[in-house]
């Protein structure tokens, strides 16, 4: 695939650090888009011998308050493709600086450049980082145990986080499916480790519990967004046997979509 430009929302987390590597690998230009002028440095050692793929952008995301704050930001980095990796979940269910924040990073700020993006005909591909548990209903591949499990975590330790990371994600999923643009891929891990990636995992309809290291999450993100994904998908992804090269041709030429069980007609009617 040709060079690509993109916007790294988020860009400090472990995840998007990670993610730099990859896309650097590639050949691709990455704006990563931060709140602490003092990461900086951080992020341009992911690309120390091709410094000029690296920009970074110092912009808080809890200041963007509507479609043209994100626009503005859009504006500057003129991407192809846009990664929101950001998450406010650090310090338990509120994340820093409590649900408010949680709700204006995760929800609102996300929304905002999910809007931005949509009308913006450069913009081909959004890749949204979420979690396996975000859905309203029961997936039909998973037993009730494992879907009462999942709401105890979203109804309890993630009470607020929950909300705010379902209305991003349909959001998404109603902006494309009311235009068809852009393609847009919902990633959704599993419990987050630090562990070292061993390049194979589950993706698609997986269990309803697991793990899966940062680093195969980058990896993951990296071939999706290397390969041509057509109108929205919800993938989940935990640990496998699957080498993650497989598992996306795979996703992608059976058209696995785990927004299967959610109410498609209600996210596109009452998306914001």
């Amino acid at each position: 695939m040709a060079s690509k430009r993109m916007l790294l929302l988020g860009g400090h987390g472990k995840v998007s650090l990670l993610l730099t590597t990859h896309l650097v690998a590639r050949s691709w230009h990455v704006t990563s888009v931060i709140r602490d002028p003092s990461q900086k440095d951080d992020i341009l050692s992911k690309a120390k011998d091709r410094p000029e793929l690296v920009d970074v952008l110092v912009s808080s995301l809890e200041d963007v308050k509507s479609p043209e704050d994100a626009k503005s930001i859009i504006d500057q980095s003129k991407p192809d493709y846009v990664v929101w990796s950001a998450a406010n979940t650090n310090s338990g269910a509120g994340g820093k600086g409590g649900p408010a924040r949680t709700q204006a990073i995760d929800r609102d700020s996300c929304i905002h450049f999910i809007k931005a993006a949509a009308s913006t005909p450069s913009i081909t591909k959004f890749l949204l980082i979420s979690y396996l548990g975000s859905r309203r209903n029961k997936a039909p591949w998973w037993s009730d145990e494992e879907w009462a499990a999942a709401q105890e975590v979203n109804n309890g330790v993630l009470k607020n986080y929950y909300p705010a990371k379902l209305a991003a994600d349909e959001s998404l999923t109603a902006a494309v499916s009311r235009s068809n643009h852009p393609q847009a891929i919902i990633l959704r891990p599993g419990s987050l480790t630090d562990d070292e990636g061993v390049g194979k995992v589950s993706l698609g309809k997986t269990k309803a519990r697991g793990s899966i290291s940062r680093a195969d999450v980058a990896a993951v993100a990296a071939q999706l967004l290397d390969s041509d994904v057509k109108g929205f998908r919800w993938l989940d992804l935990l640990e496998g046997d699957e080498p993650i090269a497989d598992a996306v041709k795979r996703v992608i030429a059976e058209e696995v979509n785990c927004i299967e069980g959610e109410n498609i007609g209600d996210i596109i009617k009452d998306g914001p």
